[in-house]
C-alpha cells in the first residue's frame, strides 16, 4: 500500500489514523504495544515517531510505504 504524504511529515499515529488500521488516536497505544510495527526495518513503540517520503511501515502482512 502507498501513503502519498502531503506535507514533509506524518507522525506514526496519524499515519496508521489515515490508513484505517485505527480508527481513534485512543487505540495506537494498545495496537503498537500488541502489534510488532517496524519502521524502515527497526522495531518502533512511539505512535509520534516521524515518518518522511521514502520511510517503511510494516506490521504482519502490511506494508505502507510512504511517497
Amino acid at each position: 500500500m502507498y501513503f502519498d504524504l502531503k506535507g514533509e511529515c506524518i507522525t506514526l499515529q496519524q499515519l496508521l489514523k489515515a490508513c484505517d488500521i485505527i480508527s481513534s488516536g485512543g487505540q495506537v497505544k494498545e495496537f503498537l504495544q500488541e502489534t510488532p510495527v517496524m519502521v524502515n526495518n527497526q522495531r518502533e513503540d512511539r505512535r509520534g515517531r516521524k515518518l518522511y517520503k521514502d520511510d517503511v511501515v510494516s506490521f504482519y502482512d502490511t506494508r505502507i510505504i510512504i511517497r
